[in-house]
């Protein structure tokens, strides 16, 4: 089964869908660093090309992807909840 999302290195705990995802769907993701796959199951509808948390989040913890902190939650993120600019806050801006 091909992969529903992608993540980058070990550390990520956000993934990238690769089609979109549905609520309640059991998901399938492979790390492009080494092979390590999860699986989670889908909290809310993801977009294609969208963030997908790989781990619980409290806020204020860091948005891990391509193993460097890109942004920091704003409010708690189950694992398997989309993640996007109403539950983060990116560091760029």
């Amino acid at each position: 089964m091909k992969p529903q999302f992608l993540f980058h290195d070990n550390k990520d705990n956000v993934g990238v869908a690769v089609v979109e995802v549905k609520v309640g769907e059991k998901i399938t993701g492979s790390c492009l660093e080494g092979g390590k796959q999860l699986t989670l199951e889908a909290k809310e509808t993801i977009p294609l090309g969208h963030k997908v948390a790989l781990t619980p989040m409290k806020k204020g913890d860091s948005v891990i992807e391509y193993g460097v902190t890109i942004g920091h939650a704003t409010q708690p993120v189950a694992a398997g909840q989309h993640v996007h600019t109403h539950n983060i806050k990116s560091d760029r801006w």
